[in-house]
């Protein structure tokens, strides 16, 4: 049988209260930091390669299929707006 009172922690006066309350925010605080910086490092942008900015084939295929999506997309309206 599980005594969920064995686990806990008697206090004998207000400041041993404060100070575990003191010594709780600190590590709250700690790990609030941590996660924060975790949370920055997830989502920031990695670091820039020394490649040129030429044209390699895949910028220039994601180029062309861009302009090729953006050219049928324009006939089609052209066609269903024609009157």
């Amino acid at each position: 049988m599980n005594n969920d009172l064995q686990n806990t922690t008697t206090y004998c006066s207000l400041r041993e209260i404060r100070q575990r309350k003191e010594a709780l925010l600190h590590d709250i605080r700690k790990d609030n930091k941590q996660m924060g910086k975790l949370w920055k490092d997830l989502f920031a942008k990695p670091a820039k390669s020394n490649r040129k900015k030429g044209f390699s084939l895949a910028s220039f295929m994601g180029t062309g299929m861009g302009v090729v999506d953006g050219a049928l997309l324009a006939w089609k309206l052209y066609r269903k707006f024609k009157r």
